[in-house]
């Protein structure tokens, strides 16, 4: 007689949504992550890490990738089996990589947004966007206790 083996059930939860390469815009994705998180009955503490990168990926997007008349796209995938948020905002300025900043002053008003997701984030990186944008993305284990604060990809700076 064959027994069927049993199969876990993985649940992979996604969500996508274009946004206006504004400051609007960027605020709006930090609310619907935010919503959408919260929805998923994703844990507080991950929902907090996770507004604080989508709010700086979406700024530098609305900032540094912004081309005239183009949105920046806000992507979201819970993988409940392996444990992992993967938040992912897409601009079109692919020339445009996102690079750690040098050291900087306390005193400096800005360039402080790669630090802070590099400091959340499990991982983060980038990756082509065809035709000719990127995606700079950021994952966060949320089975784990903390986050490790590996460095993303190094690259060209458009600022």
């Amino acid at each position: 007689m064959n027994t069927p083996t049993p199969q876990l059930c993985s649940t992979v939860r996604t969500f996508a949504q274009q946004l206006s390469s504004t400051r609007r815009g960027a605020r709006l994705a930090r609310l619907l992550a935010a919503e959408r998180l919260t929805a998923w009955q994703v844990s507080p503490r991950v929902i907090e890490r996770a507004e604080h990168v989508v709010a700086e990926l979406a700024a530098n997007a609305a900032l540094h990738g912004r081309v005239q008349g183009r949105d920046f796209l806000l992507a979201l995938t819970l993988d409940e089996a392996a444990g992992t948020l993967r938040l992912a905002v897409g601009d079109t300025r692919g020339e445009c990589r996102p690079a750690m900043p040098p050291e900087r002053s306390p005193d400096d008003e800005s360039g402080r947004g790669l630090l802070l997701v590099d400091a959340l984030a499990d991982r983060w990186g980038t990756e082509t966007r065809p035709p000719s944008g990127k995606t700079v993305w950021a994952e966060i284990d949320w089975h784990g206790e903390g986050p490790k604060a590996v460095s993303g990809q190094s690259g060209g700076d458009c600022r």
